[in-house]
């Protein structure tokens, strides 16, 4: 679905959905209760973030699988593989297609080994028995059913916790002092307008911005019409607002929106009235009909942290802990 806009602040609409939000607590305060955490056969490092969607999970998890690399572990990826087909174990190849195992992964692919599966503590053991040592998993906060041994939430600075509350009248999945307690760090992507950091205390908290890893002044030649369909796809609009390239229209869709031909050639239609191009991101290139991919620019972007060495120390640290114990 798309992010609401009442979302952002307190208004009617979230205070008319406040009694649903109270219901979607309590059912998650019994999951939380009444599920037993399984132990993985090798560590499981959490990314995941209090909201629903767009925080920044999967930009984290691309650029910390480099990391644990070079500290020594043989890391996997982890993921349910939202939007896909599979159920069983599955590890991501070159063959694989967005409708089975989902978009997410074949981003994640890209860095190191995938698996998908329904239950994330199988697809771990399945990493396990190919000489993984490490399981990174992508969105995994709110997963009760698997014991992690390390948990980072990460925050969209810009957008924060939107107006607080819990779903469906806010973004929140549940409350962020809730989220904080069961991390051990924060990772607080892009500039922290809500002041979140000042209300985080005994938690590290490590800053980190989304750049392009494209020279963007060819961009500046040409007007766009960007399209995304990501949690929160004003994110990707305002990244490229912000670097000066000029955007004759932007066309949001749903989160994970499956892409249909009919949907290309309405794009391309509106780019070709308003003398633009379209550009999208690349969790929503892997969606595209082959056929329509080739003529459609590529945004690409990565996380990049403020100071790369404190969180290399952090994560070494654990790794350290973990070896010894």
């Amino acid at each position: 679905m798309k992010t609401p806009a009442f979302w952002r602040n307190n208004s009617l609409t979230s205070l008319a959905l406040a009694p649903l939000s109270w219901l979607y607590a309590l059912a998650a305060w019994q999951d939380r209760r009444c599920t037993t955490a399984q132990q993985a056969p090798i560590p499981v490092v959490s990314i995941g973030n209090a909201t629903a969607g767009g925080a920044g999970k999967t930009p984290v998890a691309l650029a910390l699988a480099p990391m644990f690399h070079a500290l020594g572990a043989n890391v996997h990826y982890i993921s349910r593989g939202y939007g896909g087909k599979t159920t069983h174990p599955r590890r991501i190849t070159g063959e694989d297609n967005w409708q089975e195992v989902g978009d997410e992964p074949l981003l994640l692919a890209r860095t190191a080994p995938t698996w998908v599966s329904r239950k994330r503590i199988d697809a771990i053991t399945a990493a396990a028995q190919e000489g993984a040592t490490l399981a990174l998993c992508d969105d995994a906060l709110q997963h009760h059913a698997l014991h992690k041994d390390l948990s980072l939430l990460v925050i969209d600075g810009p957008y924060g916790i939107g107006n607080g509350r819990l779903l469906p009248a806010g973004p929140l999945r549940e409350p962020l002092s809730t989220a904080l307690a069961r991390s051990d760090a924060v990772i607080l992507i892009g500039e922290d307008r809500q002041q979140l950091a000042a209300r985080i205390t005994g938690l590290p908290i490590f800053h980190a911005t989304l750049e392009p890893t494209i020279d963007p002044a060819p961009l500046r030649a040409h007007r766009w019409l960007a399209f995304a369909g990501t949690g929160r796809p004003e994110k990707f609009f305002e990244s490229l607002r912000a670097l000066d390239i000029p955007l004759a229209a932007t066309r949001a869709f749903p989160d994970h929106y499956p892409y249909r031909t009919e949907d290309i050639a309405a794009l391309r239609a509106e780019a070709a009235s308003l003398g633009a191009r379209l550009i999208t991101t690349e969790k929503d290139r892997v969606k595209l009909p082959t056929a329509d991919a080739s003529e459609i620019s590529l945004f690409p972007v990565q996380l990049v942290f403020r100071a790369p060495d404190a969180i290399q120390e952090f994560l070494r640290t654990w790794l350290a802990t973990r070896t010894s114990a």
